[in-house]
């Protein structure tokens, strides 16, 4: 690699959705925009969490001038608690950012040792030889930016995650003025957002909901169950100025809803009417048409108020015939069989239930621009060189269509994870890669990394070894039809004992649960392999693969 061009090189972000990071580099100053995490595919068995691998930033680290965040999002933010463990420098962030990021901090800590400091749309710093410019972006979070770094070679824009919306619900609308000053200064290289370059049109604004979420609250004659994304801001405000239109009270279910709701009204992004919001242990005591519950669990997560309310084993969300419930977001790729699992619950306790139902009226819309507004921001930067990153390999590609039907940029470059791109003032070249990849992280530890599945499982089962749990089950009946059979490999602690007790506990496990959760072998098996896992570590501080199989006689 020359020493004498810009250096454009992704490490994660470009090739899949999730585990954003992007380095940039001139000579001695590296400065890098995002630090996000990806969930894994069903396959990656024991993983929690997948970070980027930094191999080139910790080879490199007397270079990194510091981290430059565009928002809040876990796959934006979600890797730096990894990440800052072995390579601690300065994180440039807005204020809901940063305060987003300082309780996962906190909960790793890390709090006391990092460097946090606070960027303001439309005020300029510097690191080493880059001059960061942070400008207002829209987006399905509050307090997103673009960023425009200017470098010795030229200006480059980073998008982040965006859609041009002029009437956003906070008053802060997408900043079309600033990018179009940058057009006219003169852009060398714009990398931009690709999540939604298959989609025709314009993306619909934030308050294009509201019409539908109104009559929505006016028609519902019961509980109204509100279940949105937890980040989603300008959603959880607009449902509490409806419910406070609505003559309703507002009760927050769920950590990551009640979480993000506390950042919001403690820094001003939502300001609900004195006495709105009630403690959820006061539902039972409301008139059922007095109420609406957020509540957490949009995707059907397992373990999630929402879906622990649809089998009714939450000890203040109960829903009961005729309540609606109301699920304001999209449903997330891979993530179907879940959410309907969830739905089916809904319909069995006789609840309505209001998805993407495709009737008149949005209740969810996008965060991410579409084709049209992806060309305007082209045509407003008339950028030399264009790369399209956030995205899996077919939007990428789609996306460099899309820009290349604008005609403006002289060339477009389709760049992958690892990949380097050299830039001079009149030249984009791909020129080599990197150290890059995944790293999988299991139990959310930042400490219990693993290099890859198979080697993950060979080592998780030569340390602890594996308890396979074999439970047979009465269809009629739900009930036990004989004990469990309790088969195990490679984990020798008192194993006579251990195997007495954990029948009792997959029986203890069982009768405690409803007859409608035991019609889902899904949330039954993490049941019993939490319960497992929980006596296993208290009583021999192992830590085995745990697998339960259900049998249906």
């Amino acid at each position: 690699m020359s020493n004498e061009t810009l250096k454009i090189i992704p490490l994660g972000g470009l090739g899949e959705f999730g585990m954003n990071c992007m380095a940039i580099q001139w000579k001695d100053d590296i400065v890098v925009i995002d630090a996000g995490l990806m969930f894994p595919e069903d396959d990656l068995l024991g993983v929690d969490i997948v970070v980027p691998d930094i191999t080139y930033l910790l080879e490199n680290r007397e270079k990194v001038r510091g981290i430059l965040l565009t928002h809040g999002h876990e796959d934006h933010i979600g890797g730096l608690p990894r990440i800052l463990s072995q390579l601690n420098v300065p994180v440039y962030g807005t204020e809901f950012t940063l305060t987003l990021l300082e309780g996962k901090l906190e909960e790793h800590k890390l709090l006391d040792d990092a460097d946090m400091i606070e960027m303001l749309p439309g005020e300029s710093f510097s690191l080493g030889v880059f001059k960061i410019s942070p400008i207002r972006v829209t987006h399905s979070l509050v307090d997103c930016v673009a960023l425009a770094i200017r470098t010795p070679v030229g200006t480059i824009v980073h998008t982040g995650d965006f859609k041009i919306d002029l009437a956003s619900p906070d008053g802060k609308p997408f900043d079309l003025h600033s990018f179009a000053e940058l057009g006219k200064e003169g852009v060398l290289l714009l990398l931009q957002d690709s999540t939604n370059c298959d989609r025709t049109g314009y993306t619909p604004g934030e308050l294009a909901v509201k019409p539908r979420l109104d009559e929505i609250f006016a028609r519902t004659e019961k509980r109204l169950f509100f279940s949105c994304f937890s980040s989603s801001i300008h959603r959880i405000k607009l449902a509490m100025d409806l419910a406070h239109k609505h003559g309703r009270k507002v009760a927050l279910i769920g950590r990551s809803m009640d979480n993000a709701s506390e950042i919001a009204m403690d820094l001003g992004y939502i300001n609900p009417p004195q006495g709105l919001i009630v403690h959820s242990g006061a539902i039972k005591d409301l008139p059922p048409e007095k109420v609406c519950v957020m509540i957490s669990g949009t995707q059907g997560e397992p373990m999630s108020a929402l879906s622990r309310a649809a089998v009714d084993n939450h000890k203040h969300a109960r829903i009961e015939a005729g309540d609606t419930v109301l699920f304001s977001s999209r449903v997330i790729p891979g993530n179907e069989k879940a959410i309907y699992n969830v739905i089916d619950h809904l319909y069995r306790r006789k609840a309505k239930v209001i998805h993407d139902d495709g009737k008149s009226g949005l209740i969810h819309v996008s965060g991410h621009a579409s084709q049209e507004e992806l060309r305007l921001m082209i045509n407003l930067l008339r950028p030399k060189f264009f790369v399209p990153v956030h995205g899996d390999y077919r939007h990428l590609t789609q996306h460099i269509e899309v820009a290349t039907g604008t005609g403006i940029p002289g060339k477009c470059v389709l760049l992958e994870d690892g990949e380097v791109l050299e830039l001079t003032a009149t030249s984009a070249e791909k020129t080599g890669k990197v150290n890059s990849g995944r790293i999988l992280i299991d139990s959310g530890s930042t400490s219990d990394v693993v290099e890859d599945i198979i080697i993950r499982d060979r080592r998780h089962l030569s340390e602890a070894g594996l308890v396979l749990a074999i439970i047979t089950i009465d269809k009629m009946s739900g009930k036990l039809a004989g004990p469990p059979e309790i088969v195990t490999r490679g984990f020798a602690v008192n194993e006579e004992g251990m195997i007495k007790d954990a029948r009792r506990i997959i029986g203890q496990t069982l009768e405690q649960s409803s007859s409608e959760e035991k019609r889902d072998w899904m949330l039954i098996k993490e049941k019993v392999r939490a319960d497992l896992k929980r006596y296993i570590q208290k009583n021999t501080q192992r830590r085995p693969m745990i697998m339960p199989v259900i049998l249906e006689i």
